[in-house]
């Protein structure tokens, strides 16, 4: 269980449970049974709860009865992440992409078993689109978060699977081949994973220590980004995490000595 009353102090055990439902919805803990489990509250105790958390714009709600976070949430976590330099160095190189691309583009970095974006820049036409600045995606799903998750090990790519497709298990074989292959490439492809009529394409970005750090992609209808496009923008994509890994530190030494 994620929340204890026993944590908390006496009096504030309401605003401990809100917090919780607040975390287990970030988690993908998204419906009201799944919720009271979490919080270990009656149904009606936490129906309470998360339709003030609606009230107040700190949680959403989704299609068929799911939560999501609100809009005072993303907003907030989206004005916290731009105080962080890499924003400054990323967006040139982002607004060259779009440029080149004509495509949207954007910038994730990874936070616990989700994606989240820091940037999107939009492209020349318009594209309707889920994500959003602060917007927190489940890793396996997004290009995006796939790029953040190349250099894991293949047991925490199948755990971090079986948690962002929970009602799909049968998948994981065919998913582990395609990161494989990913890897091999520092390039993943996203065909309609994560949202119905959207490609995308993304690639890692490395910081001094050449750990991944982030990932830019670039993301359009998958009648704009057909497959055989998608595999043109690859080299593109590579470039421009090259650009941006360059200036956070990183330095590819080539094998052939000088």
């Amino acid at each position: 269980m994620a929340y204890s009353d026993k944590d908390w102090p006496q009096g504030t055990q309401t605003l401990g449970r809100g917090l919780s439902i607040i975390l287990a919805v970030r988690a993908g803990v998204d419906t009201l049974s799944e919720l009271s489990l979490e919080i270990g509250c009656t149904r009606s105790t936490t129906q309470r709860l998360t339709a003030a958390l609606l009230q107040q714009g700190w949680l959403r709600l989704k299609s068929m009865g799911r939560y999501g976070l609100g809009e005072k949430l993303t907003s907030l976590t989206s004005q916290a992440q731009n105080a962080s330099p890499m924003l400054a160095l990323a967006a040139p190189i982002l607004q060259g992409l779009r440029d080149v691309t004509g495509e949207m583009v954007h910038l994730g970095v990874r936070s616990d078993g989700h994606a989240v974006y820091l940037m999107r820049v939009e492209g020349r036409k318009p594209l309707a689109l889920r994500s959003r600045t602060g917007q927190y995606i489940p890793l396996a799903r997004s290009a995006t978060g796939r790029a953040l998750l190349l250099d894991e090990m293949e047991t925490d790519w199948a755990r971090l699977y079986r948690a962002s497709y929970r009602h799909v298990p049968s998948g994981l074989p065919a998913w582990i081949n395609r990161m494989r292959a990913y890897r091999a490439t520092e390039c993943v492809f996203d065909l309609e994973d994560d949202e119905i009529g959207i490609h995308c394409v993304a690639a890692p970005v490395r910081d001094a220590s050449g750990g991944i750090v982030a990932a830019i992609s670039v993301t359009a209808s998958a009648a704009e980004l057909p497959l055989v496009r998608m595999r043109m923008l690859a080299p593109q994509l590579r470039n421009a995490a090259s650009q941006l890994s360059a200036r956070l530190g990183w330095q590819e030494y080539s094998d052939v000595a000088d």
